[in-house]
């Protein structure tokens, strides 16, 4: 399969990016350098190229219940312009895919996806529908679709800019809302107070011939607020801190919700209300909040100079392995050691020591909770 390439593309090779293979697409690592771009984020906003990842439209008179049977989330009480986090998950309850499902219509969701998972998961989605006789289609318009987010605290002032000055349409949008904005030149842009950083910050989806303009449109409004272009690196730092999962680090099918602190998303009914119905992985899932986990993802921290990094052994005080690095790396803001690691249960309590094999030596690091970073309120 050739590469593909983002829309993007010609922006990003103007910028001097250094251009690296990831999930099939020939994306931005970074421009310049890694921590720089971070600090932007953290201190003003970055400006970043999502069109890696999977936009599938799922439409039909029973796009909402289809859904609800498909994934984990009761995605048929999302209200209009509204979004929300969910998984699609295996019948043995692991994980196959955590998404972001936008309300775009009645009868009109938006599915998005990683763009490992993209044709797996549209795939899945239109069996499981076709299986439970539900009128539902689904239709991956990936590549007539970029997605540019602009993160950080600066990040709706630069889209207010963008929109020609005026706030009205950006400044009261909640968290997980989304609304169509017409940006300055006539374009066209679906916008979501969504991200994966951990701040305040907005991702817009553009016809992909209008890419061009809109990045050089944030760019130019965003000049004199701090704006800098960031890569997937600093993408990785930024999500690592705010504690945010990475399908294929955190997240496989080898893990399920409840492991991975996430049964919020696992949806049976509404308290003291109606049961939603079936949906894949229900039995499986149900099970699991009964009986608990045997391990669970944690973070760690630690004061020393060697990262913990992705496999990396986590040990007990016997030096006996009991767990494993999912990511890590030196936190750019908080300037420790983090990490994010999979072990029992039964060492899943904060303050609790553990070792990581770093190379060939124990380098103590403890349990914290997540987030290792939250923005202010």
């Amino acid at each position: 399969m050739s590469t593909l390439h983002s829309p993007l593309h010609d922006q990003h090779v103007a910028l001097g990016a250094s251009l690296v293979d990831f999930a099939g697409w020939e994306m931005p690592l970074r421009y310049g350098g890694d921590v720089a771009e971070h600090h932007a984020v953290r201190r003003a906003a970055g400006l970043f190229d999502l069109s890696h990842m999977g936009e599938l439209m799922v439409r039909g008179a029973d796009a909402a219940a289809a859904l609800d049977y498909a994934l984990v989330g009761h995605m048929s009480r999302m209200a209009l312009g509204r979004a929300k986090y969910t998984m699609m998950c295996a019948p043995d309850g692991g994980v196959l895919d955590d998404l972001v499902v936008y309300r775009r219509d009645w009868d009109h969701f938006m599915v998005v996806a990683n763009a490992a998972n993209r044709v797996q998961v549209a795939a899945e989605l239109q069996a499981r529908f076709d299986a439970a006789a539900l009128d539902a289609t689904v239709e991956d318009e990936t590549q007539s679709i970029a997605l540019i987010a602009v993160q950080g605290p600066a990040s709706a002032g630069i889209v207010a800019r963008m929109c020609g000055g005026g706030a009205g349409d950006v400044d009261p949008m909640r968290y997980y809302s989304g609304v169509n904005l017409l940006l300055e030149g006539g374009i066209h842009a679906y916008a979501a107070r969504t991200g994966y950083t951990g701040e305040d910050g907005f991702e817009l989806f553009v016809a992909a011939d209008t890419a061009g303009d809109v990045w050089r449109l944030a760019l130019r409004e965003g000049a004199a607020a701090g704006l800098e272009p960031c890569g997937l690196a600093a993408r990785d730092s930024l999500r690592l801190e705010a504690g945010m999962p990475l399908y294929g680090h955190e997240l496989s099918h080898d893990t399920t919700p409840f492991e991975a602190g996430l049964g919020r998303v696992v949806s049976f009914g509404v308290s003291g209300g109606p049961d939603r119905g079936d949906f894949v992985g229900r039995e499986a899932l149900a099970r699991l909040s009964e009986e608990g986990v045997a391990k669970t993802l944690v973070g760690l921290v630690g004061d020393g100079r060697r990262a913990a990094r992705t496999g990396y052994a986590v040990t007990d005080g016997d030096d006996n392995q009991v767990g494993i690095v999912t990511s890590g790396l030196p936190s750019p803001t908080l300037g420790q050691l983090i990490a994010m690691a999979y072990v029992p249960t039964a060492l899943a309590e904060p303050g609790t020591v553990v070792g990581v094999d770093v190379r060939g030596r124990r380098e103590e690091m403890r349990v914290v909770a997540l987030p290792f970073y939250q923005r202010d309120a």
